[in-house]
């Protein structure tokens, strides 16, 4: 999983650990793409799962039930 951060406080942040590298954000959004992620992998390790062996589908699910939601792209 890849995580950026878009807002700035001024610090640079980067954090990176078992699935996941995560870059940039306020305090507030980096600790937030960090705990979802954490949560993701929680929820993977419990159901005996890797992330590499997972559907789309499967992600999006385990995505929402940590609170993330799907944006769909607008239309130009």
């Amino acid at each position: 999983m890849f995580g950026v951060g878009l807002d700035s406080d001024g610090h640079k942040r980067i954090t990176t650990g078992e699935n996941f590298a995560l870059i940039g954000g306020s305090e507030e959004t980096h600790e937030m793409m960090t705990e979802k992620v954490i949560k993701i992998n929680e929820r993977l390790k419990s159901s005996g799962k890797r992330l590499e062996s997972i559907t789309g589908k499967e992600f999006d699910d385990i995505a929402q039930e940590v609170g993330l939601k799907k944006v769909k792209p607008r239309k130009r």
